[in-house]
């Protein structure tokens, strides 16, 4: 009897050329990606020119601003926009914004060091109502603006800053200021001295810019916090309320929102409280 003996077939030999063929693919599939956003970015993105004149500032403006710069501005806050102890903060990073709400407000150059810069009359030079004052308030804060950065004056003035919801705006009010200004916008005092001013006086570009700035106490409300049409939003509300146009309830009792209410309320409650029982007394 005979045993038939089978040999395993050979094992096939693997072939080097997938292996080649995937790697070469992929390398292919990154060059054409890779071409693409070249020629996506070449195609969209800004020419040179067009990035040289986004960057450079108007030449005649920016010098205009230095003068009055060194003339107003240089004891305080440095010749270099770097600050000076004990006299003025740095003004790096604190943009176009800051140079209109604190130079058109009167609240620079400040009358002397204290707690908190109060508002005042601006300078005569700086009188964002004459065209002369506007011009060297937009030259000023081109100069810091140029050397500095920061956030910019909005473009648009006046009542183009006011929203179309009020309502909104008003809610956002009561969400972010309401806590410092009161529900009205009257103010109220803060610690160390410290207050927030009535908003019944500063302009639509002041209050623009203060949220944006964020001066004193107050926060700064970039448009990661709330958005450009929810500033004009508030805007448009904090108008409402402090022009007298929207109050819908009578008497405002000093625009002092529940806290005066209240008091009334408790005071009327309590004296009637009290000749209630007196009559009762004298009747029996």
């Amino acid at each position: 009897m005979t045993t038939e003996t089978t040999t395993p077939p050979a094992p096939r030999k693997r072939r080097p050329h997938g292996k080649m063929r995937r790697k070469f693919a992929g390398l292919l599939a990154i060059g054409v990606a890779l071409l693409a956003v070249g020629g996506g970015y070449t195609l969209f993105a800004p020419n040179a020119e067009q990035n040289q004149a986004i960057a450079q500032p108007d030449a005649a403006l920016v010098a205009k601003g230095q003068e009055l710069y060194n003339a107003a501005c240089i004891t305080c806050h440095g010749s270099n926009l770097q600050g000076v102890a004990e006299r003025g903060p740095s003004l790096i990073g604190v943009g176009d914004a800051a140079v209109y709400f604190q130079v058109s407000s009167g609240r620079m150059p400040l009358a002397r060091q204290e707690a908190q810069a109060g508002r005042k009359p601006p300078l005569p030079q700086f009188d964002p109502d004459t065209e002369e004052g506007r011009a060297n308030l937009d030259a000023l804060g081109a100069y810091v603006q140029a050397n500095g950065g920061g956030p910019e004056t909005p473009a648009q003035t006046g009542a183009a800053l006011r929203g179309d919801d009020p309502a909104r705006g008003g809610q956002l009010f009561r969400l972010n200021c309401a806590s410092c200004h009161n529900f009205t916008g009257v103010g109220g005092a803060l610690s160390s001295g410290k207050y927030a001013p009535s908003l019944a006086t500063p302009t639509e570009e002041q209050i623009y810019t203060a949220m944006l700035t964020g001066p004193q106490n107050m926060p700064k409300f970039g448009d990661r916090q709330l958005t450009s049409e929810e500033k004009r939003d508030i805007i448009a509300y904090v108008k409402s309320v402090t022009n007298g146009s929207n109050q819908v309830g009578g008497y405002d009792l000093g625009g002092l929102g529940p806290t005066t209410e209240g008091v009334v309320i408790f005071v009327v409650g309590l004296t009637a409280v009290i000749g209630f029982a007196m009559w009762l007394g004298a009747k029996n």
